[in-house]
């Protein structure tokens, strides 16, 4: 059954724009050449979700929370609680969600209302023990797939100096530490495809 995404508007770019700064696939780490106009006001907007699944001349922004904690990385399985149907049980290394109205800055649709939209959602699916810095280190886009054609993830990676990661809600199922070794091993086939190519890429980042 699909889920009813009715009333909910998330933050989305026009393919099109993608398109314009050179598609790929995969996880680019060109980050300064994709998200100064990604997140320039006048080339985002905010678009009915419903709509937006079904739409591949769009893509929706989402960021994809790397957490580090110690030199091992969290992984989870995405309960049925999750937003995306498609990606149930399958296991992945982001934290993060969707942009909404609600997270609108000053700068309207620029970096402030992005960062205030990643905020929200790391408060709102883990607790985290401890302090953290954090870094954009990449974008994602996988065209491969249903799921993937309508969204561009941006990676950040949080280092945190602390003692623990906990789940915070339902979505987040079975949430575990691994090192860079066992999610490119043991762990790899069990992920879904964007959580694939961020650890063939960890020491990279």
């Amino acid at each position: 059954m699909a889920k009813d995404y009715t009333g909910e508007q998330i933050l989305v770019i026009t393919r099109e724009l993608l398109d314009s700064l050179g598609s790929f696939q995969g996880l680019n780490t060109d980050v300064d050449k994709y998200l100064p106009t990604i997140l320039d006001p006048k080339n985002n907007f905010f678009m009915d979700r419903g709509a937006a699944e079904e739409d591949p001349t769009h893509k929706q922004l989402i960021p994809y929370v790397l957490i580090r904690l110690n030199g091992q990385f969290v992984h989870y399985s995405r309960g049925k609680a999750g937003g995306e149907a498609r990606l149930h049980a399958k296991r992945s290394m982001g934290i993060g969600g969707h942009i909404n109205p609600e997270d609108k800055r000053e700068d309207h649709l620029g970096y402030e209302t992005y960062m205030a939209g990643v905020e929200r959602e790391i408060a709102e699916e883990v607790v985290i023990d401890g302090s953290y810095t954090q870094k954009i280190v990449g974008l994602l886009n996988d065209d491969t797939n249903e799921v993937g054609k309508v969204h561009l993830g941006v990676v950040h990676l949080f280092d945190i100096d602390g003692t623990e990661v906990k789940s915070n809600e339902d979505a987040i199922a079975d949430l575990q530490l691994s090192s860079v070794a066992e999610l490119k091993g043991e762990f790899h086939e069990r992920l879904e495809t964007w959580s694939q190519f961020c650890a063939d890429h960890l020491s990279e980042l």
